[in-house]
C-alpha cells in the first residue's frame, strides 16, 4: 500500500513558536510588569494567595505535593481571606507548606512553599488581624504608589501635571513643600519612586528625575511652549491630555520668599510668626539643611554647626561636580537660607565647642553629622604610601584641591556609586589607567546600573570576583601592585550571594595609586563620649529622631542608618523638624495648596520613556563639566503626560490622592 508523503508525520521538523506559545510568552510579559512594579497597597495575604494559585497554575501534575498540596494551600489562604479560617489554620498553612517544600520534585512547588512560609513568618500579625478581624490590618499607606515609594513623599502626580502646562515654578514649589533639595535631587536622586510607578505596568515607568530636574533648570518665569513633536500630537489627538488653556497657566499663590539673598521669585509655603525658639543643627549635609529649613519655616531660629569649610555635607564633599555642579548645589543652598536659618562652618563639636555649651545656649539640638569617616580594606601593605580612600579624594575634590593623575595606574576597590565616582573623577584627574576591582559580581554591585555603564562607557577596567589580599609596595615604601584572589561565587546568605577563593592563583594588578572606595563610617567618637547610645559606631534614635534619656537632643541621617541617599536624608530632616517643633510646644504645620490641572483621560495609548544621555567624556568642554544632557522640552511634555494620574484615578480617586499640608 502506498502512502503520500504529505501523510507521513516527519520525526523531526523545524521549531517555530505556535500563536498559542507567543501570546502565552506576552502575557508572561506583562505579568512580569506588573511584579516588577511593586505595590505598596496590595494585602500581603491576598498577594501569597495569588501567587501560590499562579504556581499551582504551573504545576506539572507529576508529583502529589505540588499538584494537590498547592491547590490545598491556596484553599487554606483563602479561608483566612474570607474570614472562614482559626488560629490554628495558620499552624495547618505552616505544616501543610513545609510537607510541601521538603517532598516536592522540583522548583514549582519547594519555591511556592518557601515563599508561602516566609510571608507567614514574614508577617504573621496581617494573617492573625485577618482570622480574628476578618480584615487586613496593614497599617493606611499614600493611595499613590509614587508617593508612598518615595521617603519624603513628595507629590509627584501634582508636580508632574504642572510640568506638563509649562508651570515649572509651581512644580519646583510644590517639591519644595515635602524636598527643599528639589535641584539637587533633579540631579542625583536615586529615585525609588520609579520602582512603584504604575505605569510601569503598562511600558516603562516615566523619568521622574529627569522631569523633575527639566522643571528646575525651566524654573523663574513659568514659560510654556507649543508642542509641534509628532509624539506630543498624537497624544493630544486622543484628547489624552488636558488642554492647555490661560488659566492653567496662572500662578496660584502669592506666598512669596519673605528674605533671601537671590533675586530669585518662588512661590513657598507660608513662614509661621517668629517664635524665639533657637535649634542647634549640627551638620550642613542634606538632612541638616532640610531641618533647618522646616525649622524656619516654622517660626524657629536654627544655627547650623559645619565642620568643614563650606555647606554641603556629602553633596558637596561626596559627589563629584560632573553630576551635581556646584553652582547648583550653592543655588539650592541660597535658597534654603534665604529663609532665616544662619551657618557657622570650620566648627567642630567636641574641640570648638562642647555639646554641654550648645544644649545651654539652644532650646533643642539635632544631630545630623553624616558618615564622612572611610573604612579599611584591612589586609597587608594597606599603609603604603599611594594608597586612599575614597573620602579623601571626594573631601578635596569638595575643597576644590584636585591632585594630578597623570600618567599614574588607578585601581579603585568597592562597587558602590562612591566607587563609581572616584574611578570616574580619576579619568578626569588624566589617569592612564583606571581599574575597578569587586570581590563580588557585577550583578551585585549596589551602585546604580547607570552609574556602573557609565563608568565603563568612559574608559574604566571592571574586574569584578577578584578579593584584594595583600598590597605590595617597592623599596620606598610606594604601592606598586594589588594582589587579588579570583572568586566564585556561591550560597546566597542573607538575601545576598556570597564568594569563596578558587582554586587558581593569586593575580597580580600593577598600580601606583590604590583607591579604597568599600564605605563610609561615622565620626561618632565626640557623640559616645558625651554619653548619648551608639550602635555600632552610628547613634541610636526612635522612630521620631528622638534620642532616648537626652531630653532636646535629636538625631537622623546616615549618623543612624549608616551611608544612603540624599532622599532618605531628606526623610529624615523633615521628621526631625516635625518631632522639634512638637517638643518645643507647637504643633505648626507645612502647608501649600497649590492648583494643579485636572486630567481628563479619555483614551489609552503605549508611549516609550525618554531617557536622559550623558555626553561622551571627549566632548565635554572641561573635565568635571556636567555630563547628563537634560531632557528637551519636547520629551519632557510627553513624558510629564505619560502619568497615569494615580493621584486622581483609583485608590487614590476614593481616598484622596493630594496632601496639602504636614
Amino acid at each position: 500500500m502506498s502512502v503520500s508523503l504529505s501523510e507521513v508525520k516527519p520525526r523531526l521538523s523545524v521549531y517555530e513558536k505556535s500563536d498559542a506559545q507567543q501570546t502565552i510568552e506576552s502575557i508572561y510579559d506583562q505579568l512580569n510588569r506588573r511584579l516588577t512594579v511593586s505595590s505598596l497597597a496590595s494585602c500581603p495575604v491576598e498577594f501569597s494567595a495569588a501567587f501560590v494559585n499562579l504556581c499551582a497554575a504551573q504545576s506539572c501534575g507529576k508529583c502529589t505535593p505540588c499538584r494537590v498540596g498547592l491547590r490545598q494551600l491556596y484553599n487554606l489562604l483563602n479561608d483566612v481571606l474570607d474570614g472562614k479560617a482559626q488560629l490554628a489554620t495558620l499552624d495547618l498553612i505552616q505544616e501543610l507548606a513545609e510537607d510541601i517544600f521538603y517532598s516536592s520534585d522540583c522548583a514549582i512547588g519547594y519555591e511556592s512553599a518557601a515563599m508561602a512560609l516566609k510571608a507567614l513568618r514574614g508577617f504573621r500579625d496581617d494573617y492573625e488581624h485577618h482570622v480574628l478581624h476578618r480584615t487586613c490590618g496593614m497599617s493606611e499607606i499614600s493611595p499613590v504608589p509614587c508617593r508612598a515609594g518615595c521617603p519624603a513623599e513628595v507629590d509627584i502626580p501634582g508636580y508632574l501635571a504642572l510640568i506638563a502646562v509649562g508651570r515649572y515654578d509651581d512644580a519646583i514649589a510644590l517639591v519644595r513643600k515635602d524636598n527643599p533639595l528639589a535641584i539637587v535631587c533633579g540631579l542625583v536622586c536615586e529615585h525609588p519612586c520609579e520602582m512603584y510607578c504604575r505605569r510601569g505596568k503598562v511600558d516603562d515607568p516615566i523619568n521622574i528625575r529627569g522631569l523633575k530636574r527639566f522643571a528646575a533648570d525651566h524654573m523663574q518665569g513659568g514659560m510654556s511652549f507649543t508642542n509641534d513633536c509628532e509624539s506630543c500630537q498624537a497624544l493630544e489627538a486622543t484628547s489624552r491630555i488636558a488642554e492647555l488653556t490661560d488659566d492653567t497657566l496662572e500662578p496660584t499663590s502669592d506666598n512669596k520668599i519673605a528674605q533671601g539673598t537671590s533675586s530669585q521669585d518662588f512661590l513657598a509655603p507660608k513662614q509661621a510668626d517668629f517664635t524665639g525658639k533657637r535649634v542647634a543643627v549640627i551638620g550642613g549635609g542634606p538632612a541638616g539643611l532640610t531641618a533647618a529649613y522646616y525649622l524656619s519655616l516654622m517660626g524657629h531660629d536654627p544655627i547650623i554647626y559645619e565642620q568643614r569649610a563650606q555647606l554641603g555635607g556629602m553633596l558637596r564633599y561626596g559627589i563629584p561636580s560632573y553630576r551635581l555642579p556646584r553652582k547648583e548645589l550653592d543655588r539650592e543652598i541660597d535658597y534654603l537660607l534665604g529663609f532665616g536659618a544662619k551657618a557657622k562652618c570650620n566648627v567642630s563639636v567636641g574641640s570648638d565647642i562642647t555639646l554641654d555649651e550648645l544644649r545651654a545656649s539652644y532650646d533643642a539640638i539635632f544631630i545630623a553629622i553624616g558618615a564622612h569617616a572611610d573604612k579599611k580594606l584591612n589586609i597587608d601593605g594597606e599603609d603604603a604610601k599611594g594608597v586612599y580612600s575614597a573620602v579623601q579624594l571626594l573631601r578635596a575634590m569638595g575643597d576644590d584641591e584636585l591632585p594630578d593623575y597623570s600618567g599614574k595606574r588607578v585601581v579603585v576597590v568597592g562597587g558602590g556609586n562612591v566607587a563609581m565616582d572616584v574611578a570616574r573623577t580619576a579619568l578626569r584627574l588624566h589617569a592612564s589607567n583606571v581599574t575597578i576591582v569587586y570581590r563580588r559580581r557585577v550583578v551585585d554591585m549596589t551602585a546604580q546600573q547607570e552609574e556602573i555603564h557609565a563608568a565603563v562607557a568612559e574608559g574604566c577596567n571592571l574586574l569584578d570576583l577578584r578579593a584584594p589580599v595583600r598590597i605590595e609596595s617597592d623599596a620606598s615604601g610606594q604601592v606598586k601592585t594589588l594582589v587579588v584572589q579570583p572568586q566564585i561565587i556561591g550560597e546566597v546568605v542573607g538575601g545576598r550571594a556570597s564568594q569563596r577563593a578558587v582554586a587558581a592563583g593569586e593575580e597580580r594588578i600593577d598600580a601606583d595609586i590604590v583607591m579604597v572606595a568599600i564605605g563610609q563610617d561615622t565620626d561618632s567618637a565626640a557623640f559616645g563620649d558625651y554619653g548619648l547610645p551608639l550602635r555600632r559606631n552610628m547613634l541610636v534614635s526612635g522612630a521620631d529622631t528622638a534620642i532616648d534619656g537626652f531630653k532636646g537632643i535629636f538625631t537622623g541621617g546616615e549618623c543612624v542608618t549608616g551611608p544612603a541617599t540624599v532622599i532618605r536624608a531628606v526623610s529624615a530632616g523633615k521628621a526631625a523638624a516635625v518631632s522639634i517643633d512638637r517638643y518645643l510646644g507647637f504643633k505648626h504645620s507645612i502647608k501649600l495648596d497649590i492648583d494643579i490641572p485636572d486630567a481628563l483621560f479619555k483614551a489609552r495609548m503605549y508611549c516609550a520613556r525618554s531617557n536622559t544621555e550623558e555626553l561622551d567624556l571627549r566632548d565635554l568642554p572641561s573635565e568635571f563639566a556636567q555630563v547628563e544632557l537634560g531632557l528637551l522640552p519636547e520629551e519632557a511634555v510627553q513624558e510629564a503626560r505619560r502619568c497615569l494620574r494615580c493621584d486622581h484615578f483609583g485608590l487614590g480617586a476614593l481616598r484622596g490622592g493630594r496632601y496639602t499640608q504636614w
